[in-house]
């Protein structure tokens, strides 16, 4: 149960402002991973680099961001989450403003990917607990959902904002309105209700529970909840009075080397590298990377044991990670962001690339997803506030799944923009869902006060979902255009003998994913002539329908995997919070 102090704090705290702020920084940090990317070009050029400059600056940007969130959870812990949210403002604040005005990539790689990423690591852990210091656990879900729909927003919103500004103004002015947004933000940072840093964890009154019914899921639910005073005799004096600094090098080091094998998949391969790429002991590089980054989190868990077993203070306590209901909301979260970067990635390509719409176009008919995806994420707590998490979860991922197989059913040679509606709408359904649930099923899964680490953890495991969402989508795009592209061609009669001969040697480290408009401007410059220029352009449009599809169905499949995980979901809203996790299973 949280203190009476606390209780009064959140009732002072809870307010509009306070939300609102709350997912203004939320919308600001996802919007850097989507608003460039319409941009590369322009940006690549304003500063004297290659669009690969550009390219490494993003993943390096998600590298910063995924290996200190963690840390950025404990700091919060340590120094109080309202005063780390603030210096983490100043910090990104400083890394937009620099890259504003950056004439270099030198300098637009320390503000964008350093500072920015810094400044997120320590902004995104800091939310997920202010939320809970500012609110009441019947009002968490509302909130939560909120400030995870301003997230999604943001990545669907990005192409649009990057496309109006870099066509009408300058992509510059998007990371200076960025600034003044954080000034904004900073502004209302003072609203906020904020526990003292260091509080120890408040044991539990173990009766509360009984007033649940003792039978099946719900006793796991329940156990989950309790525990506080026994997961309390775990952790030394002075549990928040430092930062283990051999830890955050170890989960630092492990995250970086899982995200950047996921990113660098889909150029090098996954396990068997591909032609022209370096593989090490005969595979891919990537393997290797993310099983280094697999073991040196593993090593990172055991250095946490020890330092808890001899009482000293650690970065995260392992014994949070076998809670049950933690656990499923975690692995919830890192589906739905797979999924939905997987599908951020595959619409906007058909829409810009296949049917060669605009940026501004393109974020135009996305707007369908952002409005029922805000709909859902307000309204299902708000109309139905006792309804089962488990099954608003289920219900959010098999909305997700409809859309996806409506899509690919749709999707066919000469489909215009308009097949993307209701598909987008129903995932916006799914996706809000989603939204309305996770945060506060997570946070009310553990103690109040370890809410930062698990916001730490939160962050971390949709940022792993959103990278190999991308790059699950990517490779399976490349792989089937490749294939498609290759069988069309030696079936087509009207193919020179040559053709297909010529394009498997060319191909084989995968075809390009290009607009007709793109590919044939790119064999005239070749000298291919009219009569195999119209072939390829012809088999080109049929595999990128093909190869579509085939990421759309992965993402389907996926979708349908992940409502197996959904039984770890409480069926019951969780009956408050500021409870220990002590379960498991």
């Amino acid at each position: 149960m949280a203190s009476a102090g606390t209780g009064t704090a959140r009732a002072a705290g809870g307010g509009r402002g306070v939300l609102l702020t709350l997912c203004a920084g939320q919308f600001l940090m996802t919007l850097d991973s989507s608003v460039m990317n319409v941009s590369i070009a322009t940006v690549s050029a304003d500063v004297g680099t290659t669009v690969s400059g550009i390219q490494t600056a993003i993943t390096f940007y998600t590298l910063v961001m995924a290996a200190f969130m963690i840390t950025g959870g404990r700091l919060g812990r340590i120094f109080g989450r309202k005063r780390v949210f603030a210096v983490g403002c100043v910090i990104y604040g400083c890394g937009s403003l620099t890259t504003a005005l950056a004439g270099n990539l030198a300098v637009l790689t320390v503000g964008w990917s350093v500072l920015e990423g810094i400044g997120a690591a320590l902004i995104m852990p800091a939310i997920v607990a202010l939320v809970a210091a500012n609110f009441a656990p019947p009002d968490r879900p509302r909130a939560y959902g909120l400030v995870a729909s301003a997230g999604a927003i943001a990545v669907a919103t990005g192409p649009l904002v990057g496309g109006l500004f870099t066509t009408y103004l300058s992509w510059r002015w998007v990371f200076a309105g960025e600034v003044v947004v954080v000034l904004v933000i900073l502004a209302f940072t003072r609203r906020m209700a904020e526990s003292p840093a260091g509080v120890p964890a408040t044991p539990v009154h173990q009766g509360h529970q009984g007033r649940q019914e003792a039978t099946g899921d719900q006793q796991g639910a329940a156990g989950d909840q309790q525990g506080a005073g026994g997961e309390q005799s775990r952790r030394p004096r002075g549990w928040s009075a430092s930062l283990d600094l051999t830890g955050t090098g170890l989960s630092a080091l492990g995250l970086c080397l899982v995200v950047y094998g996921v990113l660098r998949a889909g150029s090098w391969g996954l396990v068997r590298p591909k032609d022209g790429e370096p593989a090490w002991l005969g595979l891919s590089p990537a393997c290797w990377l993310i099983f280094a980054g697999l073991c040196t989190l593993r090593v990172f868990l055991w250095w946490e044991e020890r330092r808890i077993a001899r009482r000293r203070p650690a970065l995260l306590d392992p014994a949070m990670l076998r809670n049950r209901t933690l656990r499923g909301g975690l692995t919830s979260f890192f589906f739905q962001y797979l999924l939905q970067a997987g599908l951020f990635f595959v619409v906007p390509l058909f829409l810009s690339v296949s049917l060669g719409l605009s940026a501004v176009e393109t974020g135009v008919w996305l707007i369908p997803l952002s409005a029922t995806l805000l709909a859902a994420a307000v309204g299902i707590p708000r109309l139905l506030p006792h309804a089962s998490p488990r099954r608003i979860v289920r219900l959010g991922f098999l909305a997700l799944l409809g859309g996806i197989v409506i899509m690919i059913a749709l999707l066919d040679l000469g489909a215009g923009p308009e097949i993307v509606t209701l598909p987008l709408l129903l995932a916006g359904l799914g996706i809000g869902a989603l939204a309305s649930q996770l945060g506060s099923v997570t946070v009310s899964s553990v103690a109040d006060e370890d809410s930062a680490e698990v916001g730490g953890v939160q962050n971390t495991v949709t940022n792993l979902g959103a990278s190999i969402g991308t790059a699950v989508a990517g490779t399976v795009l490349i792989a089937s255009l490749t294939t498609s592209f290759l069988a069309g061609v030696r079936d087509n009669p009207a193919a020179p003998p040559d053709l297909a001969a010529q394009a498997t040697v060319r191909l084989a480290e995968g075809a390009p994913f290009l607009s007709d408009q793109d590919l044939r401007s790119g064999l005239a410059a070749a000298g291919v002539p009219a009569q195999t220029t119209d072939v390829i352009v012809d088999e080109n449009a049929r595999a990128r329908v093909t190869a579509l599809r085939a990421s759309l169905a992965v993402l389907a499949l996926v979708a349908l995997f992940a409502t197996v995980f959904t039984r770890r979901i409480p069926p019951r809203q969780l009956a408050g919070s500021g409870r220990g996790p002590s379960a498991t299973g």
